[in-house]
C-alpha cells in the first residue's frame, strides 16, 4: 500500500510517499480502506517538533527521540472496512466507518488496522466521508474542554482563535448549547466565524479583547496567546479560562490560580471518548454543527498541504483524499 512517511523530524519536505506492506488485522482488529484523511496542527507539531514551552523532551519521549517512532502521521480518517479479524463482532466488511487514531497516528496511508473497540464509529448515512473525518480532532478537543468548563445556556463565551479546527468546533458547540459566543480571529475569517454562529467577532489586528471592558464566563484559548496574566480582567467572577494550547509554565500557573482565586484555569490533555464521536456524528447529521474544510489535496500532494499548515493561515481542516488504484 501507499503511505506517507516521515523518517525524521523537520520541514514538510521530510515527507515522502513509500510502498509498504498492507497490514493484516488480528483477532479483534479491523482493516480500514481509507478514503479521506486530514492534516491537523497535531501533524505539524509532531513532524516539526514545534511544541509549547516545556514540552520538547516530553514530545520526543512520546513520539521518538531522534525520529518519529510512528513514521506515518495522521489521526483522522473515513473509509470502509476491508477485512476483519476472527473475533470482530462490531463491524462487517464493506461498512462505512470513521475513526480517530489520536496519538497512535497512522492515517496518512491507503489502509490502517485499528482495534474494533477503539475510536471507530459507523458513519451515518447522511454524512460524507469528508465531513465524518474532519469531525474528530477539533470536535473531540472542543467537546472535552467545554465539558470541563461546564458551559451552559446563557454563558458568555469568548473563543480566541475561532477559525481553526478546534476554534470552529468550539464556536458551533457553544452556540448549540445556547451560549452567546464571541469569536476572535483575523479580518479575513470574520465572516466565516459569524456564519458558524458567533454573535460577535473581534478582529485581533484591530482590537484587543482584553481591553474592551467586556467580561466572559468562559474564555477558550485555542492558539496560546491568551494566558491568565493577559485576560484575567476579562473573566467574570467565577469565570473559567480554557487553555487548549499552553506551555508547561502557564499550566502550572493555572493550577495556582485555580487554588487561590475565584477563577478556574483548565488545561491538560484531552480525554477522548468513543461516545464523543457518536455525539459529533449525530450533531453533524442533524445539521447542528459542520466541520470547516479549508482546502482539499490528494495524498500525493501532502507536502503542499503541510506547507500550507506551516503558514498558520489554515481555517478549520485540510482534507486529504486517498485514491486507490487497481
Amino acid at each position: 500500500m501507499k503511505a506517507v512517511v516521515a523518517e525524521r523530524y523537520g520541514p514538510p519536505e521530510v515527507l515522502r510517499i513509500k510502498e509498504i506492506a498492507t497490514p493484516t488485522p488480528k483477532g479483534n482488529e479491523i482493516l480500514i480502506r481509507i478514503h479521506v484523511t486530514t492534516v491537523t496542527s497535531a501533524d505539524w507539531r509532531i513532524r516539526s517538533q514545534t511544541v509549547p514551552t516545556g514540552f520538547g523532551l516530553i514530545m520526543r519521549l512520546v513520539f521518538g527521540l531522534r525520529k518519529p517512532r510512528q513514521p506515518i502521521l495522521g489521526s483522522e480518517l473515513a473509509g470502509v472496512v476491508a477485512a476483519i479479524g476472527r473475533d470482530v463482532t462490531r463491524f462487517k466488511v464493506g461498512e462505512r466507518v470513521f475513526a480517530f487514531s489520536d496519538a497512535r497516528m497512522g492515517c496518512h496511508a491507503e489502509y490502517i488496522v485499528l482495534p474494533q473497540d477503539g475510536m471507530v464509529v459507523a458513519t451515518p448515512p447522511g454524512l460524507s466521508d469528508e465531513t465524518a473525518a474532519a469531525l474528530c480532532f477539533g470536535g473531540t478537543t472542543a467537546l472535552d474542554f467545554l465539558r470541563r468548563g461546564q458551559v451552559q445556556r446563557g454563558d458568555k463565551v469568548l473563543v480566541n482563535g475561532a477559525s481553526g479546527a478546534v476554534g470552529t468546533a468550539v464556536v458551533q458547540l457553544a452556540r448549540h448549547v445556547g451560549a452567546e459566543v464571541t469569536g476572535v480571529c483575523s479580518g479575513a475569517n470574520s465572516d466565516l466565524v459569524r456564519s458558524l454562529g458567533a454573535a460577535h467577532v473581534i478582529e485581533y489586528t484591530q482590537a484587543d479583547f482584553t481591553g474592551n471592558g467586556q467580561t466572559y464566563d468562559l474564555i477558550v484559548d485555542t492558539v496560546g496567546t491568551a494566558p491568565f496574566s493577559r485576560c484575567s480582567r476579562s473573566l467574570k467572577d467565577g469565570g473559567r479560562l480554557l487553555l487548549v494550547l499552553a506551555g508547561l509554565p502557564e499550566m502550572l500557573k493555572g493550577l495556582w490560580v485555580s487554588l487561590t482565586s475565584r477563577h478556574t484555569v483548565i488545561a491538560g490533555p484531552v480525554a477522548v471518548k468513543l461516545e464523543d464521536l457518536r455525539q459529533l456524528a449525530a450533531l453533524a447529521e442533524a445539521g447542528a454543527i459542520q466541520p470547516v474544510i479549508d482546502r482539499r489535496y490528494p495524498l500525493d500532494q501532502i507536502v503542499d498541504a503541510h506547507r500550507y499548515v506551516d503558514t498558520g493561515r489554515k481555517k478549520g481542516t485540510l482534507v486529504i483524499t486517498v485514491d486507490h488504484h487497481p
